[in-house]
């Protein structure tokens, strides 16, 4: 294997070009300054890390064509914080920039939802006491509170009296229109699906990239003969 290759895909050589293409993009762009030295050992994690995402983004547009999947060519997508954490760094990278990984995210991940037992940890773990509401109208307007924000006499007096009856308690003077408790607790399972998708997809691409993918060594030294790592396999 000589050294402008950067991975096998089935056994076929993939070319370097992708990734010094891409570490030039990098190191000219407008995060160049957080960048490690060249030549450092950090410089050669990152060169391994951008040649771990173009593998895998590799691999999904293998993945994609096989399955006859519409890839847009849309621009990059923007993960959240915790997205991105449970996805892992190599992922969430692939997964924002290409768009034939997002094809293969949703086509891996469709019947994906989380189970019974998950939703219900999820909300015996999360529920929350009700919350009194108390719509109030004052000399200038209306407006909700929650009785326990208010000054203390004034909440007592409130409380005392009947609805639309104005109070006074010191400098302040109000009447309780009216009382309602909410609970609020959001539907857990749309989050809960998306981090069941996330979480299977992580696996499919563990598998998938064991079955498939070989991570070249040599790739910080372009003028070195690489070989094959077949004991580093993403």
């Amino acid at each position: 294997m000589t050294a402008g290759v950067l991975g096998l895909l089935d056994g076929r050589p993939l070319p370097r070009t992708a990734l010094d293409q891409r570490l030039a993009a990098l190191r000219s762009g407008p995060r160049a300054c957080a960048l490690p030295r060249p030549g450092s050992s950090e410089d050669r994690q990152l060169t391994r890390w951008v040649a771990q995402v173009l593998l895998t983004e590799a691999l999904c547009e293998a993945v994609a064509a096989e399955r006859g999947l519409a890839v847009t060519g849309s621009g990059p997508a923007h993960l959240d914080q915790q997205a991105a954490v449970e996805l892992g760094s190599v992922t969430a990278a692939a997964y924002e920039g290409s768009a034939a990984v997002r094809a293969v995210y949703e086509d891996v991940t469709a019947d994906v939802e989380p189970s019974a037992s998950d939703v219900a940890h999820y909300r015996a773990s999360t529920t929350r006491a009700p919350t009194v509401v108390w719509q109030l109208v004052l000399p200038g307007g209306e407006f909700e509170a929650d009785p326990g924000t208010l000054p203390t006499a004034l909440a007592e007096a409130l409380g005392a009296a009947s609805p639309g009856e104005w109070v006074t308690a010191g400098p302040w003077k109000a009447a309780l229109l009216s009382s309602r408790t909410t609970t609020d607790d959001p539907d857990p399972v749309p989050g809960l699906t998306e981090a069941a998708r996330r979480a299977a997809f992580v696996r499919w691409l563990d598998r998938t990239r064991a079955e498939r993918l070989t991570l070249v060594q040599g790739l910080e030294h372009p003028g070195d003969p690489a070989q094959p790592d077949n004991h580093h396999r993403h």
